[in-house]
């Protein structure tokens, strides 16, 4: 069974996003439970949780189909001692989120070294700050994104999410979502089925597909390897419409969040309906 979606906006209650999802006939989504731009966020109100749960019941969002976003300020690997703990509170506070919305995963950036830190040390201190919220919380996955590798960001090679999964105490408490124009920046080719073999081959000797809980389903504005993190339509850019369809028809994808985060929101149902056919082309 796919589940496939987009991010939907959360303005007005993180309970509009499940009927925004149901609007465009997406069978998962993904949101943001507080302002990712901020820091701090009001707690999410008794009556806002309960009228999530009930529109998520209504119409038929399970948990394994929610994909919720953290902030994009929170850096886990964070080389200086104060910004890390600021970060490792926020994202506990997201854990917490997802926790009482009854959602048992959250995706996040791993973080970034800022040319402050060793590679290996930042891997070693994002798992540690997993390790920590994972003690604070329950039942919530801690699901770690790759990245095209702009900057200083880390995650945008498959070893490196490998290393971080290593560090974590709990192994069923942590996993990866895969976004393929991120991949694809960072140089895992997806342009044919050919390519895609490869790169996911690549991610199942690497990381394991037992890690793999969500994927961001994005085109590329950016070029292969570029390391610039551009999403596009899909189709539209420079990957294509290949990774897509051999994505529906693989059942190594089945039963997790496939999410779209392509640039164009009044085409949503359009790409949504589109993924769908590719299960019975």
């Amino acid at each position: 069974m796919k589940y496939i979606g987009a991010h939907v906006s959360a303005s007005g209650g993180v309970d509009q996003a499940v009927i925004r999802a149901h609007e465009i006939n997406a069978t998962a989504f993904a949101l943001f439970t507080k302002n990712q731009r901020q820091w701090k966020a009001a707690p999410l109100s008794e009556d806002v949780i309960k009228k999530f749960k009930d529109n998520c019941k209504k119409y038929g969002y399970g948990k394994h189909q929610i994909l919720p976003h953290d902030s994009y300020l929170i850096n886990l690997g964070h080389p200086e001692f104060e910004a890390l703990e600021k970060s490792r509170v926020a994202f506990i506070d997201e854990m917490q989120r997802c926790e009482q919305l009854g959602i048992d995963l959250l995706n996040f950036h791993p973080g970034s070294h800022l040319k402050k830190i060793e590679i290996d040390d930042c891997l070693a201190r994002i798992a540690e700050s997993i390790n920590i919220a994972l003690a604070e919380t329950e039942g919530v996955i801690a699901v770690i994104e790759n990245t095209a590798g702009q900057g200083t960001n880390l995650g945008f090679d498959f070893t490196h999410l490998a290393k971080i999964i290593d560090g974590v105490k709990d192994k069923s408490r942590v996993g990866v979502c895969i976004d393929t124009c991120h991949a694809f920046a960072a140089g895992y080719d997806l342009r044919t089925a050919e390519d895609c073999d490869k790169t996911f081959g690549q991610f199942a000797e690497i990381v394991g597909f037992e890690f793999l809980k969500g994927m961001h389903l994005n085109d590329a504005k950016s070029e292969f390897a570029s390391r610039v993190d551009r999403h596009h339509s899909l189709g539209e850019g420079n990957i294509g419409f290949a990774p897509f369809t051999y994505i529906m028809q693989d059942d190594r994808f089945d039963g997790i969040p496939l999410i779209l985060e392509t640039v164009n929101p009044d085409i949503w149902p359009q790409e949504i309906a589109w993924l769908k056919a590719q299960q019975n082309s």
